[in-house]
């Protein structure tokens, strides 16, 4: 899952209407703060009725800010603002709950997130990857019976069994069926994806920045919702629902629709305000599938009360987990099935321990935490959605995704480079999926004449038209794994509503869960891991927590595409409780004037 977050689009997608109060006038500027430039901060009100609105702004105006633009949905506004103090003055009105900092609005720090160092490797490791492979034959093109050109590349797809006599056999989806990209975008031109793309619902809620995504390729800096910059949510977009056309590869659920709702930068950095408004915009356009892998920026963990923090950072962090929060439940009482990544620290998020990356936006501003179960990695924690653990081609976790038994739904094929008999990097033990030509030209990854010029990436052409294909992994690549099935689960067992098709999310959520093949904990619980890597190898063990129903490494199981034809009636679907969870109390926040903290 890689490090995203930026600024919200300034307008709003229909469910968000900018207020005649306070509004900030085209080409308008402040005095600048202490960075050189007005801020601008996601505001949270205390309500979302038109009082608490109307006390909102009024609180807003006072403590110097301008409102760009309002989320009504769920009670949030983006605003610009000179003075240092103001998130210290409007939340000490008690109207608005608290004010989290998106970005400086004239100049960002030089910042490049466009390699992960887990979903893409290092530098080093591909480097030596890349010169053990070079002589050996190159990916073998010859295709499983009845399925497409590469499918014998595509593990993941035979673990899950979404192959030609399993469930493409069964159960390919129902293009009624529209499933969210919430990324970095999504290469609507891409062979592989351009059947099942709609452009018309598709929307960008990002503004390029230069100094953090590099210059902007359209003079408003803000892209067309069918191009994607970073090639994350295209690879994202592949695993979901690659078209089943004779070329290159299919997705988990290849004949449903695929939309656009780009909440990430170019840059790979995902904001508040980008998130809350893709998320409302999904519900009311009536999306039954979000996928998102990402956490939301600057926070990996968003702690309530946390003494490393500044009092007007942990007002920052409250509001961002009741933001995301509320933008949840709009959705999922839209019927928007949400899933998650649970992230790629290797960490057991119920007994987390330190956080030396927080706050990551703007750089130089991180600073090392103790951190425990009271804070939460947002959205994979956020209640009502599902997360999603990595597994490796051998079937054990991957050795970086994160897992717990609170927070690990089920898991799926994330990739894992490591997942080898000598533990060295095998670009074919990642999860391969679409990759947009113009990227992976721009990035070398194919040469002048078009031809591969790694093992990384795989070309695949019919007739005239070829397509290009990446190997990733992480838990980024796990998550739309489980957003299949469930898009599957949806076009199984949904129904006309209204004017549209769909699935309650609860429905949904059983559903998928039930489907599922229960794994238990490896024997013993203490899995030891070798590592490989250009830098020498690593040694360490993660720990497998409870039974088989539900443990901390596959949650309630491995997803499975193939079971759900057999599914029962929906009166029969129940889903099964997780273990009960003891949390510790949260603590009371250290400055006296900031209100309880929100969200758990």
């Amino acid at each position: 899952m890689q490090r995203f977050s930026v600024m919200g689009a300034l307008g709003v997608a229909g469910l968000a209407a900018a207020t005649a109060a306070a509004l900030l006038p085209i080409g308008a500027d402040a005095r600048a703060d202490a960075t050189g430039a007005p801020v601008e901060y996601v505001a949270l009100f205390a309500g979302t009725g038109a009082k608490a609105q109307a006390r909102a702004q009024s609180a807003i105006a006072s403590a110097g800010g301008q409102i760009v633009s309002q989320n009504a949905a769920i009670g949030t506004a983006l605003v610009r603002s000179d003075r240092t103090e103001f998130a210290t003055l409007v939340r000490r009105s008690g109207a608005v709950l608290g004010a989290v900092p998106n970005r400086s609005i004239g100049h960002a720090p030089d910042l490049v997130r466009t390699r992960d160092v887990v979903e893409r490797l290092s530098p080093a490791d591909r480097a030596a990857a890349i010169k053990r492979f070079r002589a050996a034959a190159t990916e073998s093109a010859a295709a499983v019976s009845g399925a497409e050109p590469l499918a014998d590349l595509q593990w993941d797809m035979q673990m899950i069994g979404a192959t030609a006599t399993g469930s493409y056999a069964t159960e390919r989806g129902d293009n009624r069926v529209r499933v969210g990209i919430m990324d970095t975008g999504v290469d609507g031109s891409h062979p592989d994806l351009a059947p099942n793309f709609d452009p018309r619902l598709s929307k960008n809620f990002t503004t390029d920045i230069p100094d953090a995504d590099g210059p902007c390729e359209v003079t408003t800096c803000q892209d067309p919702a069918d191009v994607d910059d970073n090639g994350h949510g295209t690879h994202v977009a592949g695993i979901i629902g690659a078209a089943i056309n004779g070329i290159g590869m299919a997705g988990v659920a290849p004949e449903v629709t695929l939309v656009n709702v780009r909440a990430g930068q170019d840059s790979g950095f995902f904001f508040l305000q980008s998130v809350v408004d893709a998320l409302t915009y999904s519900a009311d356009i009536g999306l039954d599938v979000v996928n998102m892998s990402f956490y939301v920026d600057p926070w990996l963990y968003n702690c309530a009360a946390n003494a490393a923090d500044s009092p007007e950072e942990q007002s920052a962090q409250r509001a961002t987990v009741e933001a995301v929060q509320r933008a949840i439940d709009y959705a999922r009482g839209h019927g928007v099935t949400l899933v998650g990544a649970l992230g790629n620290e290797s960490t057991d998020l119920g007994h987390p321990a330190t956080d030396d990356a927080s706050p990551n936006y703007p750089e130089g501003n991180a600073h090392e935490r103790t951190v425990d179960n009271t804070c939460l990695t947002v959205p994979a924690e956020t209640t009502g959605v599902v997360s999603v653990a990595a597994l490796g081609p051998s079937g054990r976790k991957a050795y970086y995704s994160n897992y717990g038994i609170e927070q690990n739904d089920v898991s799926a094929p994330g990739g894992d480079a490591f997942d080898t008999a000598d533990f060295t990097v095998d670009p074919k033990a990642q999860v391969l999926s679409a990759y947009p030509e113009a990227l992976a030209r721009l990035s070398g990854d194919i040469d002048a004449a078009g031809e591969p010029t790694s093992p990384f990436t795989v070309k695949d052409c019919l007739l005239d038209v070829c397509g290009y294909y990446q190997y990733l992994q992480g838990t980024s690549m796990a998550a739309p794994h489980a957003a299949g099935v469930a898009a599957l689960v949806v076009s199984k067992l949904g129904y006309p509503q209204g004017g549209g098709f769909g699935l309650d999310a609860a429905l949904t959520e059983a559903a998928l869960f039930s489907t599922a093949t229960q794994r238990p904990c490896p024997t013993p619980a203490e899995y030891a891991y070798t590592v490989n890597g250009s830098s020498g190898t690593r040694q360490f063990t993660h720990t497998c927590e409870s039974g088989t129903a539900s443990n901390g490494f596959y949650g309630r199981g491995i997803v499975s595409a193939s079971s759900v034809a057999a599914l029962p009636a929906l009166a029969d679907l129940t889903a099964p409780p997780k273990p009960p969870v003891e949390t510790a109390p949260t603590p009371a926040p250290e400055d006296p004037t900031a209100p309880p903290p929100l969200g758990g």
